[in-house]
């Protein structure tokens, strides 16, 4: 069994006295890509923060590459190999699309110097080079997401949690996104995928867990629930609050 590189146990995490997730459990092995997916509103972002610590825990535990998270500020968690492309991209949009890359390379000790990292990043992404000295966020949605994805091309994490890769692209943008991940997937980065393109995540998912109302109901193989799409869409329906 591979070395289990992040693992969650009965994690609590709630706005207030609103709990948006509940009890849930799961783990990352070395080299896997694993999808979390879910109706909107069920708790997936709000994981993927919980797990950075960019939202805190109201119960359970949280492992990243063996060490318990408890109190470690998100920085430090970057330092260990832990990258969190989070919903809307994450770049720094006053900055330069090659100072966003300095930050990324500087973030964490690396064996590549900037400039063959950034070399590398432009080779994937030629578009980049070309934008190089432009403020990142005065760049397309589809550019934005190339220089998001390019911050794991000039300093590969060990833990890789991506939040939402294809919202507001167009699907030629989607495409590529996926090609990067799965490039991703080929060199042995371990990748958590929240996703609303279900059959695309699942599509590049080893295993995927199914969340409804912040819970985990089911896990399977991406390519057992990408066959079950009866039983998925049942879970994939937000259901009504009762509230």
């Amino acid at each position: 069994m591979a070395e289990t590189v992040l693992e969650a146990r009965e994690l609590h995490v709630g706005y207030g006295p609103i709990r948006a997730v509940r009890g849930c459990s799961f783990v990352l092995g070395t080299g896997e890509t694993v999808a979390i997916v879910g109706a909107n509103g069920a708790g997936k972002t709000t994981i993927m923060r919980a797990l950075s610590n960019l939202l805190p825990r109201q119960g359970g535990a949280v492992r990243v590459l063996g060490e318990d998270t408890a109190g470690v500020p998100a920085h430090a968690l970057v330092r260990r190999g832990l990258l969190h492309i989070p919903e809307g991209r994450g770049i720094v949009g006053r900055l330069t699309v090659r100072d966003n890359l300095r930050i990324a390379h500087d973030s964490r000790a690396t064996a590549s110097g900037f400039t063959e990292a950034l070399a590398a990043a432009y080779r994937r992404f030629p578009r980049l080079e070309a934008r190089a000295g432009q403020r990142a966020g005065s760049m397309s949605g589809g550019e934005q997401q190339m220089l998001a994805l390019a911050k794991a091309i000039v300093n590969p994490p060990r833990v890789l949690l991506i939040d939402e890769p294809s919202l507001g692209l167009a699907p030629m943008m989607v495409r590529e996104a996926f090609d990067v991940l799965a490039d991703f997937r080929r060199a042995g980065m371990a990748i958590l995928l929240v996703e609303q393109n279900v059959r695309s995540a699942l599509a590049l998912a080893d295993r995927a867990y199914v969340l409804r109302q912040g819970e985990i109901v089911f896990e399977d193989t991406g390519a057992a629930l990408l066959a079950s799409a009866e039983r998925l869409r049942t879970h994939l329906v937000a259901r009504p609050s009762s509230g």
